[in-house]
């Protein structure tokens, strides 16, 4: 009998014990109405903390939280992020692709959990995407080799730093830049290498097309912080060469201004994470929004 009475004991212990793990996991998968995911590339650029904090300051109007979450650039942290966000109950994801290819996977983590999804900036190869914000990188990019060609004016040779490849923003920046200029007599892409969007190695391969090609009038990077590398290089060598960025970032702006950038194509995060967070909100009552929502961009030149 007492043999038996354990058994029953532990028996009932266990079932307690499931019990509560399941109540547990129940409760983390709560759908919250007033939760919005934000997953981002990188917050180690100044362009993505203004996207970021656009997105903050809207919630914060409209009385939503947004969760932020960083994959420093690694897809396999990514996932994960999103993963996390899920079970934190929100209703709707704005993901920010470290990749356009490698972010399908994370995507489809929301989609089999019912969580819509918002691309921004950049765009997913796959998976099921309610809406994509971002500016217009072809444009963009024609905007930036049109400024280059009537500041040469004639005959000259151009070094293209390329962003992370299988990004849409590398992609749609390249696309535009090269629809302008490789229909141009005379002109010529002498190197065209991808810096990965990161300061530091826009240094280093601007360090290395000098080396192997001393001499090149024009440098377009597809982001800022490449700019700002290739910056440093050119002026280590005092080199007289056009440099002209993307996205319009703090330091980027300070650089033209001081004549060290001849311009950058001015994009609006803050624009666009606030943009990103109207439309979640939308979606998340059941509206209809538009497929492509495009922001505005200008060329911020002295």
């Amino acid at each position: 009998m007492k043999k038996g009475a354990k058994l029953i004991s532990l028996i009932l212990s266990i079932a307690l014990i499931i019990g509560t793990l399941a109540a547990c996991s129940s409760q983390k998968s709560v759908k919250d109405e007033k939760k919005i995911g934000m997953v981002v590339s990188t917050l180690n650029n100044p362009f993505f903390v203004s996207l970021k904090e656009g997105a903050e300051k809207r919630a914060k109007e409209l009385g939503y939280e947004v969760v932020v979450l960083d994959s420093q650039n690694d897809a396999s942290k990514e996932r994960a992020n999103v993963e996390d966000l899920v079970q934190l109950g929100i209703t709707t994801l704005i993901i920010n692709p470290t990749d356009s290819d490698a972010v399908v996977n994370s995507i489809k983590v929301a989609n089999d959990n019912n969580v819509k999804v918002i691309t921004i900036d950049r765009k997913s190869n796959g998976g099921e995407v309610v809406c994509h914000v971002a500016s217009d990188n072809i444009k963009g990019g024609e905007l930036a080799a049109k400024f280059i060609l009537q500041k040469l004016n004639g005959k000259r040779n151009l070094v293209e730093l390329q962003g992370i490849p299988g990004s849409s923003a590398t992609r749609d920046r390249g696309e535009g830049f090269h629809n302008i200029v490789d229909k141009k007599e005379g002109v010529k892409v002498v190197a065209s290498q991808a810096a990965d969007f990161d300061r530091q190695k826009g240094l280093n391969v601007t360090q290395n097309v000098i080396q192997a090609i001393p001499k090149f009038d024009a440098v377009f990077a597809h982001n800022d912080e490449m700019a700002l590398g290739a910056i440093e290089a050119i002026k280590a060598e005092n080199k007289n060469v056009i440099i002209v960025g993307f996205d319009g970032n703090t330091d980027a702006i300070t650089a033209v201004q001081r004549g060290e950038m001849a311009a950058t194509v001015a994009q609006k995060p803050d624009l666009m994470g606030s943009v990103a967070i109207d439309n979640a909100i939308k979606i998340g009552k059941g509206e209809t929004v538009p497929k492509e929502i495009p922001v505005g961009l200008q060329l911020f030149k002295k």
